[in-house]
């Protein structure tokens, strides 16, 4: 099953939280709870279930952003044609070490996901959904929800799928389901017309299906109420491989970075290690949208920020995810067999400051573009020339000779030696030790004295003569989180943030 993660992101939201909603007073909504927090899901027709979608603009969150609408039109028309049967399919195989955010909800909420999937196996007469993931904690915490809903579940099944980069890609990730190798199959076969079992087919990532089930209670236009006119809603973000944010769509970057306690540093990768680099620059000027990513020439993708410190080498983390990269070849074409680790070792023979490196690895990455079964090498070398036009002088000191002068610091999160995650330096991201003491930080810039921190949390808070509160910077003891992170989500003004 490869190496063993053990990450367990933090949460938290940016304004009221529709995806983790009461998760800021427990750990994981049973069943009970679930219903408790987000109630009964409404049953839909497979006209509502369009309608809904195209009124809401939902789009899958698994990093191509395409149309829901559209898949579900294309389910509906092959099943017609065919008068065949259908399947939903719920992709929780989240490959990519810099991603948690699927994690996050199949750990915590998988009612809300269960709700999307089968709501939308009912408006598609569905006679079964199959869930993909590839962690063991994962997979424990579906089955267990798929128990506590008794009949209304018993067309439902989770896999674990081997934990590897390409196992989340569409066609293997239904070869994996239907009993396969979970390999790309390099054909154009849409997963509509022929997925599970050969069946028309409606696939989507795991935060689809949580937000599908959100926008079903809500309904249009009190879903449309927040983000953006153009992307409604909010999205979920993993920031620095440790973080998972809901936040709605047109929050500055630069905003949601400080919420974790994080600067840009030298740049910042949006989009996961498919994604592309920002520099400090773009990545304060952007906000949380793909048209606004896209004006700097960036990507939302599967929604992974990933800043790079400035005590890093960028030559060397970069070699490092490369060569990770390589190694998640799934081994049936040449431009990943062969092509990927020419590139890692080019890399390195660059970071080396060898004679005409720099030349060698440019034609290495041209020689693996639209060759590839799937999408990884493609990926792969955008991923590398996104690096070389972020730090142009980083590479060019390190392909004259004398190198950057910085350590690689492996903040850059890729699975080492079979060991649990690598993280960035700082605190443990499976949660604060016992002992420690967060703070609840006041943004002075944005702070406008509405007061309403100190009635969430009077402990922590005290408010001055003039309304404001009277620190800065507040000590929160363990047992006062709950109340601090409640009072971050509910300030008006976004002034306030917890940092460790």
């Amino acid at each position: 099953m490869g190496p063993v993660i053990t990450t367990r992101p933090k949460l938290t939201s940016i304004g009221p939280p529709r995806l983790l909603a009461g998760l800021d007073g427990m750990d994981r909504l049973d069943r009970v709870n679930h219903l408790t927090v987000h109630g009964t899901p409404p049953a839909m027709r497979p006209e509502d279930l369009v309608a809904l979608a195209e009124n809401t603009d939902l789009r899958g969150r698994g990093g191509a952003g395409f149309p829901f609408a559209r898949k579900v039109r294309a389910v509906i028309e092959a099943a017609e044609g065919r008068v065949a049967r259908t399947a939903v399919v719920v992709n929780g195989s989240e490959g990519e070490p810099s991603c948690l955010k699927d994690t996050a909800l199949l750990l915590h909420t998988p009612h809300l996901v269960l709700d999307g999937a089968l709501l939308a196996a009912t408006a598609l007469g569905a006679e079964e959904v199959a869930i993909g993931v590839h962690r063991g904690d994962v997979e424990q915490s579906v089955r267990e929800a798929i128990a506590e809903r008794g009949a209304d579940a018993r067309r439902v099944r989770v896999d674990r799928l081997p934990d590897r980069f390409v196992a989340g890609e569409g066609s293997a990730l239904v070869a994996g389901l239907s009993g396969a190798p979970a390999l790309p199959s390099g054909r154009k076969i849409r997963t509509s017309v022929s997925g599970l079992g050969g069946l028309p087919t409606l696939l989507s990532n795991t935060e689809t299906f949580a937000q599908l089930a959100v926008a079903a209670r809500m309904g249009a236009l009190p879903y449309r109420a927040t983000g953006l006119p153009t992307e409604p809603g909010t999205v979920l973000l993993t920031v620095a491989g440790k973080w998972v944010v809901e936040t709605p769509t047109g929050v500055p970057l630069a905003y949601v970075l400080q919420l974790c306690g994080l600067g840009p540093g030298q740049g910042v990768l949006v989009g996961g290690y498919h994604g592309r680099w920002l520099d400090p620059y773009s990545a304060a000027q952007t906000s949380i949208s793909r048209e606004s990513l896209s004006a700097f020439n960036g990507v939302l993708g599967a929604g992974a920020v990933l800043p790079l410190p400035e005590g890093t080498c960028p030559v060397g983390e970069t070699l490092r995810v490369t060569r990770w990269m390589a190694a998640e070849t799934a081994g049936q074409c040449g431009p990943c067999v062969l092509g990927l680790p020419a590139i890692a070792d080019t890399l390195a023979e660059v970071e080396r400051g060898a004679f005409g490196a720099m030349e060698a690895l440019r034609g290495s990455l041209g020689a693996v573009l639209r060759r590839g079964a799937c999408s990884h090498p493609d990926g792969t070398s955008n991923f590398v020339a996104s690096s070389l036009a972020a730090f142009p002088e980083d590479f060019a000191a390190h392909a004259g000779g004398a190198g950057c002068g910085r350590p690689v610091l492996g903040v850059l999160p890729v699975p080492s030696d079979g060991s649990p995650l690598a993280l960035p330096p700082g605190p443990s991201a499976g949660g604060k030790d016992a002992e420690s003491t967060e703070e609840l930080l006041v943004d002075w810039t944005l702070c406008q004295g509405h007061g309403l921190c100190a009635d969430i949390v009077p402990d922590v808070v005290e408010l001055g003569a003039d309304g404001y509160p009277a620190k800065a910077v507040m000590a929160v003891p363990r047992q006062l989180r709950p109340q601090a992170v409640r009072a971050v989500r509910r300030c008006p003004a976004l002034a306030l943030r917890i940092q460790d």
